[in-house]
């Protein structure tokens, strides 16, 4: 079993930053992926970023340039750094955990409110 905690939502104006975080504890792999989706109010869960244990990203066309994950290994913890955001960047944000077990470890979400 794989437990996660995210914390760093909240309300933001556009064009603030915010930085997420998610800390993984428990069964943990050495060779994982983690990421971030959101789903705002009426929509589907989407990704937003994805990192392996090795350091490779990918991040989806409507953060690019804005949106940076990173990770620290030793804390198993992933960071969402999110700049210039956008109203519609207003979404409840997931962490996924994901290793050789196949199973989806997912946290409880954290809020972000782009608004002013």
């Amino acid at each position: 079993q794989v437990q996660l905690v995210e914390s760093g939502g909240g309300l933001v104006q556009p064009g603030g930053s915010l930085r997420l975080s998610c800390a993984a504890s428990g069964s943990i792999f050495s060779i994982n992926v983690m990421s971030w989706h959101r789903q705002a109010p009426g929509q589907q869960r989407e990704l937003v970023a994805v990192i392996t244990s090795g350091g490779s990203t990918n991040y989806a066309d409507a953060v690019k340039g804005r949106f940076t994950i990173s990770r620290d290994n030793a804390k198993n913890t992933v960071y969402l750094q999110m700049n210039s955001l956008k109203p519609e960047g207003t979404a409840v944000y997931y962490c996924l955990f994901a290793q050789r077990d196949g199973i989806p470890y997912w946290g409880k979400g954290t809020l972000v409110t782009v608004s002013s």
